[in-house]
């Protein structure tokens, strides 16, 4: 299959990604639906958790697996286009389709991303690199 995403972009395309769905019922205008609202935030909040726990170039802890942290993108995607049914709001066009949009675009750059694990050097490099850093 052709994966033209590369680790780093992946991560590149999630800094874009979670300020987004956060942002979403602002940048949208849905607020007034606060179940909408709240699983915006909650999307994206779990989705820079998963982020920063992944085994990347961008994670602070590396502790998941990148190829665990493309499953947990999935099912959030799926979630995701399955949510505006499930809690009601999918007469509400604005929030629908936000929530559409949010789950094809996690599901596209998820299929086209690699599944390559960050090497073991590479890993320990970084972490040398983030243990030399001065404390704050």
């Amino acid at each position: 299959m052709w994966q033209p995403i590369s680790r780093q972009m992946h991560g590149l395309a999630e800094a874009g990604y979670i300020p987004a769905v956060a942002s979403a019922p602002e940048s949208v205008g849905f607020t007034e639906q606060e179940t909408a609202t709240t699983l915006c935030r909650a999307i994206g909040g779990m989705a820079l958790v998963s982020a920063l726990v992944t085994k990347a170039e961008w994670g602070v802890v590396q502790a998941v697996p990148y190829k665990v942290h493309l499953g947990i993108d999935a099912a959030t995607s799926l979630f995701a286009l399955a949510a505006p049914w499930l809690f009601g709001f999918s007469r509400h066009e604005k929030a629908r389709n936000t929530f559409l949009a949010m789950g094809m675009t996690g599901l596209v750059v998820g299929a086209l991303s690699r599944p390559e694990e960050m090497d073991p050097g590479k890993e320990r490099s970084l972490r040398r690199k983030a243990e030399a850093l001065p404390a704050l």
